[in-house]
């Protein structure tokens, strides 16, 4: 095989299909993915968004179909080591502070910690790193878990409603954010009725038993 090249597809899913208590999600999902293009995944609630994001990242083992990743730098065939997965939920430890959440996440993902004070300032919470999380509003906690796209080292970047509990403000920012980690090569699905930009490849899921 060929090493992979900017064009070529570092994620294919084949004929992919999930239900969940005997209703389809979704069924003969196929598509290609590449480095440096962003990805919506689209659809009404319960059409298995989150899902669909969990499989790929990994998470999620029932399903029909193949997930197939080639990330250059990844240590496994499977290339988790270098997919930076958020879930819409923060989850976070609420009796930590910001700093010391970030610290467990980047040790448990293989983030580099030192970039933590600035990754904080970055989602304008500059002086809340010794601030306990049980103390912040849903929109600094969110804040907070939105940090870990300041920290480098990952090549795949699967978001899960990145933009919840978050100010218009804050949806810029992450807009930016996003749009700036693309073009330098990072493959970003992520899933909101939010749509970035015209360019923005979209998946939407729906119809199928939803």
């Amino acid at each position: 095989m060929s090493p992979t090249t900017p064009t070529s597809p570092i994620l294919r899913v084949e004929q992919l299909g999930c239900e969940r208590d005997e209703r389809i999600l979704f069924r003969d999902l196929a598509f290609q993915a590449c480095a440096g293009e962003i990805w919506q995944v689209a659809g009404a609630n319960g059409t298995g968004k989150t899902t669909l994001l969990r499989i790929l990242a990994g998470l999620h083992g029932f399903h029909d179909g193949r997930v197939r990743w080639q990330v250059p730098g990844a240590r496994h065939a499977s290339a988790h080591d270098q997919i930076l997965f958020l879930g819409h939920l923060a989850g976070l430890r609420e009796e930590l502070t910001a700093q010391e959440n970030l610290r467990w996440l980047c040790a448990l993902h293989d983030q580099p910690a030192a970039m933590i004070p600035a990754a904080l300032s970055a989602v304008g919470l500059a002086g809340y790193d010794d601030a306990p999380v049980a103390t912040m509003s849903a929109g600094q906690k969110r804040r907070v878990a939105l940090a870990r796209l300041w920290l480098p080292g990952k090549a795949v970047w699967i978001l899960d409603e990145p933009f919840t509990a978050i100010d218009a403000t804050g949806v810029e920012m992450i807009e930016q954010r996003l749009r700036k980690q693309a073009a330098a090569g990072t493959l970003v699905i992520y899933t909101s009725h939010h749509r970035l930009a015209t360019d923005t490849r979209q998946i939407h899921l729906g119809g199928q038993g939803a």
